[in-house]
Formats: C-alpha cells, structure tokens, sequence
C-alpha cells in the first residue's frame, strides 16, 4: 500500500525540474498524497500544478497527487514530510556577469556556479536566501527531510545545517550518475561487455559537489578503472558522452581521463564543472584550448534561449494544446524519500556534514560520499582515502567553500575577496586585478548583494 506523504516544493515554478520531479513522483507506485509549490514566481507555480494534474490523469501513471500553489512559504511547508528546494537566485542578467566579466580578464567559465569567480558571486547572493529558508523551516516543519538541488550545492547545504543545526538535509546532484554511465561504456569498449546498466557497478566516489572523485569502481571481479589507460588508448580524443542536441552541453570525458592518469582516481563530474577546480591553465587557457580538451563554454544567451523554450513548452503543456507523457528520469530523490519513508534501503551518493566519512576533511565541512538511506535515516558511509595528490586539490576546494561562507555570514567583503582570489581559476590575476574584477561582478549584481552587505566600502 502506497505511503501517504506531503512533500513542498521551494521553488515549485522551475521550468526544468519542477517536470522531472513529478514525472518521477507520478511513475512510484509507493508514494501518494500532497506536493505543495511555493515560488515567488506564482503564474509559474500554476502552470506546474496544471501539468501535475494532466500528467496524474495519463493511463501509465502509478499514483496520484493533489497539487496546491502557496504564496505563503509557512503554509506550504506546514505539515510537510519531505522539503525539495530548486531555485534560481537571480536573473539571468547576474548569471551572464557571474560567467562572462571574468572573460575580459582572460578567465573562462564553462559553468559558472560553484567555483571561480561566478561560484563566489552566486553564493554571495543565494547564501541569504538560504538563511532564511533555514529558519522557516525550524519554526513550520523542523521534522521535514530536506533535499537541496540548488547550486552552489555544498555552500547551501552547509547554510542550512550552521542557521539550523537539527536540520535533516542533504544535497543530490547527479554527475556521478553520469560518471557510472561513462564507467559502463568503458566496460563495453574494452571487455565488449554488454553495457550494464550503472546501478551494476560498484563505485567509491568522496570529494565536494562538482569535484568529486572515484577512488574504486568494480563489476564483478573487474576493476574498471584500471581498463582506462586501454580504452584511453582507443579514443585518445575521447568520446562524446550523451550526445546533446546543444553542443555547449558536449562531455567527451577527456579531462576526466587525464586527472585519472596524473591523479591515481577518475574525476566523477562533468569535464566542464571539474575544469572550473583546477588551475586556469590546466584546461581553460583560452576558448581554442578548451575545445581540445573535448567541452565548450556554455553562454548565458544559450541558457536563456533555452528557458525562453522552456516556458513555451510549459504554457502549452498548462494549457492543454501540447501533449504530456510520463517518462522517468535518472535521477534518484523519488527513490531516494521511498527509503526515508520506510520503503526499501538504497545506497547513493549525497551531500552531507562530513561526521567522518572523509577522515582527511575538516568536520563540518560538505562532502560527497556514498550513504546509506533507509527508514528515517541518512547515515554516510567511510570512503576510501583519495590519493594525496587528488585529496591536495578538493581539500584546497573545500576550505576555499568554507572561508566563502564564513565571509558571507559575517558580511564581511574583506574576507570574501580573500577567497576570492584564491579561487584556482584566478590565478593568473594580481591582487589590484583580482579586486578590481571582484568590485565590478559585486556592482554588476549589486541589486541582489545590497540588502545584505555593504557594497561602499569597495
């Protein structure tokens, strides 16, 4: 019998994930009841709720949900068992400062929202909005099991647990499930091993969101990352993963390939998030040189266009003259509360307070590893110890993510742009430049920054 939950949807008008979600939600035969949207966007709520209610009526759906718009955040969380949080924090005119100012100073960003210059400037202004959601969530549904998709992940995940220490959170992001998938072609080129389907293989991935790293990966009595050298062999230009129809999106893995040959342990992200951790140099030289290196830089233009689509598609889907069709999706936060709730045990990767599980991590610090999630538990499991060479770079990461936080609670602009210049991607900026840079992305956003910190003293 189907488990009777409410979950509330902060940022319940997404135009992407809003859909997977539900699509996921609708296709579980173990979970039913109330999914709540709050959004500051309310008409993009609606139409989310419109779409819910289609999609509960198709013949392959597995359950039903009633679906309710609040544009009060206390009423939507009131009374929820599960919390999902997936927000935009800003216009996309900020994003198009996060990633593109830094390119007049020879910085590249193929991404733009964890690390380097845009990572430190999206946390800047997302980190208050999390405070706050902190609070609410301790004083209406403090009991609620919280999942966070909103990047910068480990920076918002650690908000919420130091304004809410109780908290029950934790964070999921689905690039090691893309690294599995890239780990069962390698199975299929070199052994010509039917390609398995990822959840077969066994991987030991820690590290910090976006930079995570997979120390061991079997199948069977087979070591696959000691296949790599082979099949790197026979792709030395590596192979696209995934193809896209949007060629910004392209991953041939060949970055994921070389830090596995100079490291001792395969990146478990996309190339283009991984490039934006190391040294500016490695990989992002210049565009031509990003290019060799199998990605392309992703422009704010493309990623608007492509919500412009979004919307559209959203609209008609509300409307009822575009058709709707269940499909589910790779990701795992359905499965993922069917645990929680008391149905079934599963392992998966997340982001969590480090309690342990990184011995080599500060405690406290946001790290990803492999956790067990089962009824009303999160418990994470001890990862393998990452080379020494490998743990220097995500130690670096995740000390650079805790001093950003320590400067954005405090309001402090001095300690910000200390992480600030310390951020890999910046290192072939001097200390006036790496200010200057740092003083124009804060103005360029400066309608967002201005309640919380005090842009004068610049």
């Amino acid at each position: 019998m189907a488990k009777k939950i409410k979950i509330a949807y902060i940022g319940g008008g997404s135009k992407q994930w809003a859909r997977v979600f539900m699509n996921d939600l609708i296709l579980n035969d173990s979970l039913n009841g109330e999914l709540a949207l709050y959004d500051i966007d309310v008409d993009s709520a609606i139409r989310n709720k419109k779409i819910g209610e289609r999609l509960c009526e198709l013949q392959e759906a597995k359950s039903k949900w009633d679906f309710s718009v609040h544009e009060e955040i206390g009423t939507a969380l009131t009374g929820a068992d599960f919390i999902v949080i997936s927000i935009l924090p800003g216009t996309f005119e900020e994003m198009r400062s996060d990633v593109h100012t830094p390119e007049k100073y020879g910085i590249y960003q193929p991404v733009g929202d964890t690390a380097g210059p845009g990572g430190i400037l999206r946390s800047m202004r997302t980190v208050p909005i999390y405070e706050q959601f902190a609070k609410d969530i301790e004083k209406y549904s403090p009991d609620a099991w919280v999942i966070n998709f909103t990047n910068p992940m480990s920076i918002l995940v650690k908000t919420l647990y130091d304004v809410f220490p109780k908290i029950k959170a934790f964070g999921c992001c689905h690039e090691v499930f893309n690294a599995q998938d890239f780990l069962t072609l390698v199975l299929e080129k070199v052994k010509g091993i039917e390609r398995p389907d990822r959840h077969d293989i066994y991987t030991d991935a820690s590290g910090v969101n976006h930079f995570t790293w997979i120390t061991e990966a079997t199948y069977g009595d087979i070591d696959i990352l000691a296949l790599l050298p082979e099949f790197e062999k026979q792709y030395p230009d590596g192979i696209l993963l995934r193809p896209f129809r949007e060629s910004f999106l392209d991953d041939h893995a060949k970055v994921k390939m070389d830090l596995y040959k100079r490291y001792d342990a395969m990146g478990a992200a996309g190339d283009r998030h991984l490039v934006e951790f190391c040294n500016s140099n490695f990989y992002l030289k210049d565009k031509d040189y990003c290019k060799n290196w199998g990605f392309n830089l992703t422009t704010v233009d493309f990623r608007q266009e492509r919500q412009d689509i979004r919307v559209a598609e959203s609209i008609a889907m509300a409307e009822g003259t575009m058709p709707v069709e269940l499909k589910k999706s790779s990701e795992e936060a359905v499965e993922l509360m069917k645990a929680i709730a008391g149905q079934g045990t599963i392992v998966s990767n997340v982001n969590m307070p480090n309690i342990g599980q990184m011995a080599s991590m500060p405690n406290g610090s946001i790290v990803e590893t492999n956790c067990i999630f089962t009824h009303n538990l999160v418990q994470p499991i001890v990862a393998k110890e990452l080379p020494t060479a490998a743990l220097n770079l995500v130690h670096r990461a995740g000390l650079n993510i805790d001093a950003t936080y320590e400067g954005i609670k405090e309001r402090d602009l001095k300690k910000l742009f200390a992480t600030f210049a310390d951020q890999p991607l910046c290192a072939n900026l001097d200390l006036e430049t790496a200010y200057n840079l740092f003083k124009e992305m804060c103005m360029n956003t400066k309608e967002y920054l201005e309640p919380f910190f005090d842009l004068s003293v610049l």
